[in-house]
């Protein structure tokens, strides 16, 4: 499993560097839409509650910290806290020139 090296919150998103080279972006509001959270995600059936259109335009994440050696948590500028993005989910979430090229 691929770790981040450097994690950087910049106005346009939050960039990763990643320890095999890639870099990494997500734009703030389409990582927000995407939180695995219990709130975010029902737990039972897996449907989706709130999506990137759910989530303030302006949204961005205000700070960050690391859930053990396998995922990241944000603190999002909506007060939104407790979605744990794991280091595979955000690698596949990508939004970085090369990834989006890789999907087409």
């Amino acid at each position: 499993m691929h770790q981040p090296e450097t994690i950087v919150l910049r106005p346009d998103g939050i960039h990763i560097a990643w320890d095999d080279g890639h870099e990494g972006f997500h734009p703030h509001r389409t990582l927000r839409g995407a939180c695995p959270c219990a709130t975010c995600v029902h737990e039972m059936t897996g449907q989706r509650m709130v999506g990137a259109d759910d989530v303030p335009e302006g949204v961005e994440a205000l700070d960050h910290m690391s859930v053990g050696r396998y995922a990241l948590q944000f603190l999002w500028s909506d007060a939104h806290q407790t979605g744990i993005y794991p280091y595979e989910l955000l690698r596949r979430l990508c939004k970085c020139e090369a990834c989006e090229t890789a999907r087409v």
